[in-house]
């Protein structure tokens, strides 16, 4: 998977940049005068980003899952770059799954870490040669969640929080050579709208009679809450804040990157178990 795109100035990779929040960070670095390359769902996704960003993004259909095909993606992005090597790598994992985990399958289970896990660890190990030469930086984005799971959100914020514990490693193991690592935690990952709502509409459907008993009301509500979130699309101010933080000099190894989650990461910090319990409560909704 060849690109005959060719760096004239600093580079940048944005994974899931086909869309939502992905697609924002995209083109505000391409605003920025980077050269931008990522991964798309569809060539529509790559066409369409191609002309807003008037040529300066260059997106790939590519399957995270397969580490075969990552690897020839970023085998063309870094001969792309070249001998500048890649500045910054923007991690974007957003496979969510969300349902009670008394319903979740064990393949449901392992098809989420095959993408917000063992994908995102191909791109990162795909492209840290690049990221060397350049002293580059990697920002995982992942959501306030990873620290304090929410109702019928286990599955997700365990493979994020994987990630971030990855992430945490990275960071000892890369910074000898001169390479950051920031993780970057939201209120909602962006793909929480459709793709979460589509979910548990799924889960709704093929509940017995005595798992709706259990679930049913709560899980309406946070079908309700979740399809909310989707409607209002991907804040054009969150991606700017990693816009900044990736491009900034001094970082902190984590923050947050909206007032929500900042707000959230507090409670997290300071709040009692009890305290907590009844936010999540407040978050999902009445049973």
């Amino acid at each position: 998977m060849r690109t005959r795109f060719r760096k004239s100035g600093r580079s940048v990779v944005v994974t899931g940049a086909g869309k939502g929040l992905g697609r924002e960070i995209a083109l505000g670095l391409a605003a920025r005068r980077y050269i931008v390359f990522g991964t798309a769902n569809s060539m529509r996704e790559a066409d369409d980003l191609r002309t807003a960003s008037k040529g300066r993004v260059s997106l790939a259909v590519c399957n995270l899952k397969n580490a075969a095909t990552v690897s020839a993606w970023a085998a063309g992005v870094s001969e792309a770059v070249g001998a500048s090597g890649l500045d910054i790598l923007i991690n974007i994992t957003t496979h969510l799954s969300p349902a009670p985990l008394e319903l979740v399958s064990p393949e449901e289970i392992r098809q989420g870490f095959e993408v917000n896990v063992f994908g995102g660890l191909a791109v990162i190990n795909a492209f840290l040669p690049a990221l060397r030469i350049a002293h580059g930086r990697i920002v995982q984005i992942s959501s306030w969640a990873s620290e304090s799971p929410r109702y019928f959100d286990g599955m997700s914020v365990a493979s994020q929080a994987a990630m971030d514990a990855f992430a945490t490693a990275y960071r000892a193991e890369l910074r000898p050579f001169g390479i950051d690592v920031i993780v970057a935690s939201m209120s909602d990952l962006e793909a929480a709208g459709a793709q979460a709502t589509t979910a548990l509409a799924q889960i709704d459907h093929s509940m017995t009679p005595e798992q709706r008993r259990l679930y049913g009301a709560r899980l309406r509500v946070c079908m309700e809450k979740l399809a909310a979130l989707g409607a209002q699309g991907a804040p054009t101010s969150v991606a700017a804040r990693v816009v900044e933080l990736s491009i900034q000099r001094h970082v902190p190894p984590k923050a947050s990157i909206d007032e929500d989650a900042e707000q959230l990461m507090r409670c997290i910090r300071e709040q009692t178990d009890a305290e907590l319990n009844s936010l999540r409560t407040r978050l999902a909704g009445p049973p």
